[in-house]
């Protein structure tokens, strides 16, 4: 269908793996192995702290506090 709204089709990363090595189940455990020593997909180094729930969670709450108290107003409680 995205082809028929004039959007370019979208390659999966079996197709780009594909693309570039035909019978890579041959000599592949995993498409995500190959993919990697393909250089289709590489690590980003990241903040280990970003990857902590508990913290992503406690940032989305506090920006929703935050969202309610500038509309509703109120103050902050403590705990």
């Amino acid at each position: 269908m995205p082809r028929a709204l004039g959007y370019p089709a979208l390659m999966t990363l079996r197709d780009k793996v594909e693309s570039l090595l035909p019978n890579w189940e041959r000599w592949y455990p995993s498409l995500f192995d190959a993919a990697s020593d393909l250089g289709i997909i590489k690590a980003e180094v990241c903040d280990p702290n970003s990857l902590l729930l508990a913290r992503r969670h406690r940032k989305v709450r506090q920006r929703a506090e935050d969202a309610h108290r500038e509309k509703w107003g109120g103050n902050v409680q403590e705990k």
